[in-house]
């Protein structure tokens, strides 16, 4: 088989076999390529020492800072490229990164010391692919397999149980069955694990195409990392419009929403509150009252132990909160949903519905189908006519009410918002000689009393 190296990477590869030492493209790029994809980056691995690699590459910028594992980054036009040493990694007392690594100048000893077989592939120009464990059997199969020992590689690094789940639900794979035991074995690693590493490798997997069985099949790991969503396992709702436990309907319901993060943790995070707000009525009937604002809570404690950006973790729990709230019906209601949940929001929350319906008893789905719906209509609508529900999208601003006569300060903002109330209402348009009229009654009122 040929891999089409890009003119930077083979050039170093080049200058690098021109000097006497052997020079691979390595790992998740070789993957790719063989996928079919366009990998994001091109790393190298050689046999030449670090400094040999510094002395080398001498007339360009290099990037020591990998050096202590062995690795220079040499930058051309911009892209940093990692070239490191063929080495073998010692004990991980912190199940995340070697004590010390040791160069080898085999090829197949560096390769063994890597996580999965599938990331664990090697190709020069001339030489072709080198696959000591399998990797490329394993692709076609769609596997993820780890290279050796699975036990071994997830003590050297807790967090590559969550890299194991984010290639296989990126690929649609399978996790290989010795592999997946030790992953159930070994998640108390990720205990060790820098939370930050551990949302990365999170989101990474939540995106991805293949999520849905990884979340069913690897529920106690995903507990491990979020014990607030373990109540929610096998938790029956004994209600008409759910034929499945409420992690069933989690799962269902992440995968169909669009793969986009804050949808993804949205859907992830909706209803963990369920089981804390579940009741019984004499029917035998299930309800969860008030289940989003116990959803919205745990999800911040959620959000905020994994350190989650302020942006990411307000329009989550923004859906969380709003997700089992009723979707505006006529314009009026579309225009206030759009001043309380902006743009962005509003577009969101109809994801939000279409796939919390969508992991729910399917003969409920024609009528909030049709809800659904219409409320996309009059959104839409609203949005492709410019329609005004915020105080920015008025027609006047402060300084035309200041010309009218109000004085700056509050009664300027209180002035605005009431009629941005009038025009959310329908009852004022929104227009400048309407709005500066109801301005000049309201300011004669208000000197009055």
């Amino acid at each position: 088989m040929n891999i089409n190296i890009p003119s930077a990477p083979m050039g170093l590869i080049h200058r690098l076999n021109g000097a006497g030492y052997e020079a691979y493209v390595v790992g998740g790029c070789v993957r790719d390529a063989i996928m079919g994809r366009t990998p994001s980056d091109w790393d190298i691995c050689t046999g030449a020492m670090p400094q040999q690699v510094i002395d080398l590459f001498s007339d360009y910028s290099v990037a020591k800072t990998g050096l202590q594992h062995g690795t220079v980054m040499v930058i051309e036009d911009g892209v940093g490229y990692e070239i490191t040493t063929f080495r073998t990694d010692g004990a991980y007392s912190d199940h995340r990164h070697p004590d010390r690594v040791e160069f080898v100048s085999d090829l197949r000893e560096d390769l063994a010391r890597r996580d999965f077989t599938i990331n664990a592939m090697a190709y020069h120009p001339e030489r072709g692919l080198v696959d000591c464990f399998g990797g490329r059997e394993d692709l076609a199969a769609g596997l993820v397999r780890c290279v050796g020992d699975p036990d071994q590689r997830f003590q050297e690094d807790g967090l590559r149980l969550l890299r194991a789940l984010r290639f296989a639900a990126r690929f649609g794979f399978q996790v290989e069955t010795e592999t997946g035991a030790a992953i159930h074995r070994n998640r108390s690693l990720l205990d060790s694990i820098a939370v930050e590493r551990i949302f990365t490798e999170l989101k990474g997997f939540l995106v991805g195409q293949g999520v849905a069985p990884l979340l069913r099949e690897y529920r106690d790991l995903i507990a491990q990392v979020l014990p607030e969503l373990a109540p929610m396992f096998d938790f029956e709702q004994h209600n008409p419009h759910h034929c499945w436990d409420v992690w069933e309907h989690t799962v269902r319901a992440v995968e169909a929403v669009e793969p986009e993060i804050a949808l993804r943790l949205t859907m992830l995070f909706h209803d963990s509150g369920k089981p804390d707000c579940f009741s019984l009525d004499e029917n035998g009937v299930g309800h969860f009252y008030r289940h989003g604002h116990r959803s919205e809570e745990l999800a911040a404690q959620m959000l905020t132990r994994l350190r989650c950006d302020n942006r990411l973790r307000k329009q989550v729990l923004l859906q969380v909160r709003t997700h089992d709230q009723p979707l505006p019906q006529t314009e009026a209601a579309g225009r206030r949903f759009l001043n309380r949940m902006g743009e962005e929001g509003a577009l969101r929350s109809l994801a939000v519905h279409r796939a919390d319906m969508q992991a729910q008893a399917p003969e409920t789905w024609p009528e909030k189908q049709a809800l659904l719906d219409n409320a996309e209509n009059i959104l839409r609508d609203l949005l492709a006519k410019q329609a005004c529900f915020g105080i920015r999208d008025l027609a006047i601003n402060g300084n035309d009410l200041l010309t009218l006569g109000y004085r700056s300060g509050p009664a300027l903002g209180k002035e605005l918002n009431r009629l941005l109330e009038q025009v959310l209402d329908g009852t004022l348009a929104n227009c400048r000689e309407a709005l500066l009229k109801q301005g000049e009654k309201d300011l004669v009122t208000q000197e009055r009393s």
